[in-house]
């Protein structure tokens, strides 16, 4: 599907299939069209192009049947904070027109362990617990497939981890979800994924199918002035990338007798060199500097 904005395409021909049940990661830099993408999915925005389903509806024809059956959780806190956890769930479950609303209300609120926090204001919940509160208002109406548009944005590691447990365990239900998200952790989480960048997909498939796909190798090295050779070596033809990791540097090219000719010079006394796999962000890494390259 492509989507335009006067002379912006913000997405751009975009192609994706999603199984049911699924655990689909949707990555890319900022203003890449992630966003665009996943409204367009579920009738928040109309496509100017192209033609897609989801959960058997056309994305323009029937984008109200879509609705009823697709939880959208944003980038930002959209519920209301004068109002407690349970009032929320139970305005949300309202506009749903969902059947034992009060039942239904209170299965989520014990389910996602929301129960000793039901009657606090949203306002007053840190950002572990707000994502809870929004994941429970995007579940009220049974669907049967969440877009998740980084959903854990600006929350600890630990509220992370509880957070992907559920997403799992969700899953397992038969639940589908396509997520958006920065964190390299988070996309090795999912089963499958894509990258997108300007609006065009540049990479999709299982994390080992994407890593192979950008065909970069990838050298280790540490020792001391890392800072300094990262710079002498990005300024060296034949390395595409040098970025820290830690106390070592990540030194990749999709060539590698050219890589293995560049870093020549530097393989010696106090450096230690070594191969190894490349990583997903290795891969993402080059991918965006590629996309740069050729703007």
């Amino acid at each position: 599907m492509t989507k335009r904005f006067g002379e912006l395409t913000a997405v751009d021909h975009v192609d994706l299939t999603v199984a049911a049940g699924e655990i689909y990661g949707f990555l890319g830099p900022n203003g890449s069209g992630k966003t665009t993408f996943l409204r367009m999915l579920c009738g928040l925005l109309r496509a100017d192009d192209g033609s897609g389903r989801v959960l058997g509806h056309d994305v323009i024809a029937e984008s109200e049947a879509i609705k009823r059956e697709v939880g959208y959780m944003t980038q930002r806190f959209s519920f209301w904070e004068d109002l407690s956890i349970e009032e929320n769930l139970d305005f949300v479950a309202r506009m749903y027109d969902v059947k034992n609303r009060r039942q239904t209300v209170r299965e989520s609120i014990e389910q996602l362990g929301l129960v000793d926090r039901k009657d606090q204001l949203a306002g007053e919940l840190s950002g572990g617990w707000k994502q809870r509160l929004a994941l429970a208002a995007c579940l009220i109406h049974r669907p049967k497939l969440l877009l998740l548009d980084e959903p854990t944005a600006g929350v600890d590691p630990k509220a992370r981890r509880d957070f992907w447990e559920q997403i799992h365990q969700l899953a397992a239900q038969a639940l589908t979800f396509l997520i958006t998200t920065h964190y390299m952790d988070e996309a090795e989480r999912c089963q499958r994924l894509a990258y997108i960048s300007k609006g065009k997909l540049l990479a999709a498939g299982t994390v080992d199918e994407v890593i192979s796909r950008v065909g970069l190798t990838t050298w280790s090295v540490r020792g001391r002035d890392l800072a300094q050779l990262a710079e002498q070596l990005r300024k060296t033809p034949g390395v595409q990338q040098a970025v820290a990791f830690g106390n070592s540097l990540h030194v990749s090219s999709t060539d590698a007798a050219a890589l293995e000719r560049a870093i020549a010079p530097f393989r010696h006394e106090p450096y230690d060199w070594r191969q190894i796999p490349s990583g997903l962000e290795d891969a993402f890494i080059s991918l965006m500097e590629h996309d740069r390259s050729t703007a």
